[in-house]
């Protein structure tokens, strides 16, 4: 009995489908974000090089800090996906558009591809000290609980 090989293209279809899909790759793995659903995995690179040349946003964090890692997974907002973004600030427990938090990541040093320069919004975070990353994110974290929005 033979098996059909996975394939992904349907996946990274949907996920082009969907506003604010994505795929973010980490430490443990890959998650392609698409609708309601999101599929995760561990054959990063070849994940990887099918949504760039599908033209799927992508946010390749493995080689930051694991420090700044965990600071922007856990303080950061979520990406929104198939839904509103959420009104600014921004925290831990919101949903902000797929170009803030790739800015953030980008900013940590990740890999961004098939995001336009345009909306990597930098602008979400103004204020923020130049310096290492974790008081780059403590001072996102503060500027959000010190805004009057």
């Amino acid at each position: 009995m033979s098996q059909e090989p996975f394939r992904i293209e349907p996946y990274i279809e949907a996920a082009k489908q969907t506003p604010g899909g994505h795929l973010h790759i980490g430490r443990a793995g890959y998650s392609l974000h698409a609708a309601s659903s999101s599929l995760s995995g561990y054959d990063c690179d070849a994940v990887k090089a099918a949504c760039i040349a599908a033209g799927l946003p992508v946010i390749d964090s493995r080689d930051i800090a694991m420090d700044q890692a965990a600071n922007l997974s856990v303080r950061g907002p979520m990406i929104a996906v198939d839904k509103a973004p959420d009104p600014p600030p921004w925290n831990a427990f919101s949903y902000a558009p797929l170009g803030v938090v790739a800015a953030a990541y980008r900013k940590a040093g990740a890999q961004i591809f098939n995001i336009a320069e345009a909306d990597l919004d930098e602008a979400a975070f103004p204020d923020l000290p130049n310096g290492p990353l974790k008081s780059i994110i403590e001072g996102w974290h503060d500027y959000v609980l010190n805004s009057e929005f």
